[in-house]
């Protein structure tokens, strides 16, 4: 089974988001800050993250950019989901290997689920 992490403040979407993960059949643990997700990553190790940007105590950017820095954080996959658009986006991302960016707004939790799917395959 695979193992997903979601960080993301707004309580309603990551509940929608984990709710219909955990019933595509993926393991799923969340938390709502950039301080939170490091250590949730660090301990839970997914094998995706679903990244929100604009989170309070550490953005979504420099979480990645801390994940990185650690073996245990070099080869998780991330997909950025946000309501940046990309060129709002910090350009510290494309050098951080994330598998995909999603504007939130424009993706069902189906879709995004087919998503992680593709991604997980790869």
């Amino acid at each position: 089974m695979y193992k997903i992490a979601i960080i993301e403040d707004d309580e309603a979407v990551r509940y929608l988001y984990q709710v219909k993960l955990e019933k595509d059949g993926y393991a799923v643990q969340s938390a709502i800050n950039g301080v939170e997700g490091l250590k949730l990553i660090e301990s839970y190790q997914p094998d995706i993250v679903l990244l929100d940007l604009m989170l309070p105590q550490m953005s979504g950017d420099e979480m990645l950019t801390e994940m990185r820095k650690y073996p245990w954080g070099k080869s998780i996959k991330v997909l950025i989901m946000t309501n940046l658009t990309e060129d709002e986006a910090p350009t510290s991302l494309r050098e951080s290997g994330i598998e995909d960016y999603i504007i939130k707004a424009q993706y069902t939790p189906s879709q995004v689920s087919e998503i992680v799917r593709q991604v997980l395959a790869r």
